[in-house]
């Protein structure tokens, strides 16, 4: 049969329906309200309830926070199960980091070495090499004024002709020597008493400073083979177990934790209608679970840019691209499953009554 002729059929069998019904006395039912805006007979300063009806999801107050790790390897152990009350800054799983607390030691090592070094330099010489610089000083100084009393003898020989001039000049030599010796050890005392140098100190400083860094960075870097829990709340899901592997090149969660103590509701109202939207609104929500029970809440926030849709159905013929605005709900109650999807109703006319 041709496109035309099965249209046409297909009206023809309509209107027979129609008149039908009709003559047997039955009612045909109104159609439903043209777009997400209606009105409903509920009392209230224009005895009409109006609202905006949008599709929703239920979220923790803290969002749904899937949790991973920061670095690829191999899972060790996952301490939870869903379902379990974690608190902020619980350990929730771990990689394998036997190389990471190695390289953490090392870097502890190196720190140790130049804190040492920078001790000794700050507190120069010990009382022992002091003590020790000081005899040989005095020694030194002895042994010159010797040679010094021994040149003066040899002089006074030479002048009188009882001394040959090869000794004389043995003496003489023997003290420039010592004096030389008496020098050497005075600047080796100088060197020991005096205290460290401004730019050896500057130094070692900052040979400590780098050593301190490098372990932070190694500590902070260990650190990525744990997942810790960031806030106080409840394990909602568990994707991972131990012995799987990891990566950072796409998503791999291990976890989803959320704040369930107060819930939320994310709804994507329709383009057209986020002009009737405010903060502070009442609004209620149905679940096909719940049959016609009312889950009130009262909107919290308005999102301030357009997006997509975030709620899907299992309608195929549901479009993705529609343009909605986002708007948050705090449910008055907790109790609903996280993910529930419900349909919104957000009162922007009338007195609701509950």
């Amino acid at each position: 049969m041709r496109p035309c002729l099965k249209r046409y059929a297909l009206v023809l069998a309509t209107v027979a329906a129609l008149a039908t019904a009709a003559l047997a006395g039955v009612e045909t039912p109104a159609p439903p309200a043209a777009g997400p805006a209606a009105s409903a007979p509920n009392g209230g300063a224009t005895g009409k309830l109006v609202w905006v009806a949008a599709p929703g999801r239920v979220e923790p107050v803290s969002e749904e926070m899937r949790l991973g790790f920061d670095i690829a390897g191999k899972i060790t152990e996952v301490l939870v199960e869903e379902g379990d009350t974690v608190r902020r800054e619980q350990v929730l799983a771990r990689l394998w980091d036997a190389d990471l607390k190695a390289a953490v030691a090392a870097a502890q090592a190196a720190l140790a070495a130049r804190e040492a070094e920078l001790e000794k330099i700050l507190a120069g010489a010990r009382s022992m090499e002091r003590k020790e610089a000081q005899a040989a000083l005095a020694e030194a100084d002895t042994v010159m004024r010797q040679a010094r009393l021994e040149h003066e003898r040899r002089e006074k020989l030479l002048a009188g002709e009882v001394l040959a001039k090869e000794e004389a000049d043995r003496a003489e030599k023997e003290y420039l020597v010592s004096r030389q010796r008496v020098e050497a050890a005075r600047q080796r005392f100088h060197l020991v008493d005096d205290p460290s140098r401004a730019e050896d100190i500057k130094r070692a400083w900052a040979l400590t400073d780098e050593a301190r860094a490098t372990l932070d960075r190694s500590k902070a870097y260990a650190a990525k083979a744990e997942i810790r829990s960031p806030i106080d709340g409840v394990v909602l899901r568990k994707h991972r177990r131990a012995g799987e592997m990891v990566s950072v090149s796409f998503d791999t969660p291990v976890v989803t934790v959320g704040d369930i103590g107060r819930l939320r509701v994310r709804a994507d109202v329709d383009e057209k209608d986020i002009a009737k939207v405010r903060e502070g609104q009442r609004a209620y929500m149905v679940a096909d679970a719940y049959g016609e029970r009312r889950f009130w809440g009262t909107v919290f926030r308005v999102a301030k840019i357009l997006g997509r849709k975030n709620v899907r159905t299992d309608d195929p013929a549901e479009k993705n691209d529609t343009r909605i605005l986002e708007v948050v709900i705090d449910l008055d109650q907790p109790g609903l499953p996280v993910g529930l999807r419900m349909d919104v109703f957000v009162i922007v006319e009338g007195e609701p009554e509950k």
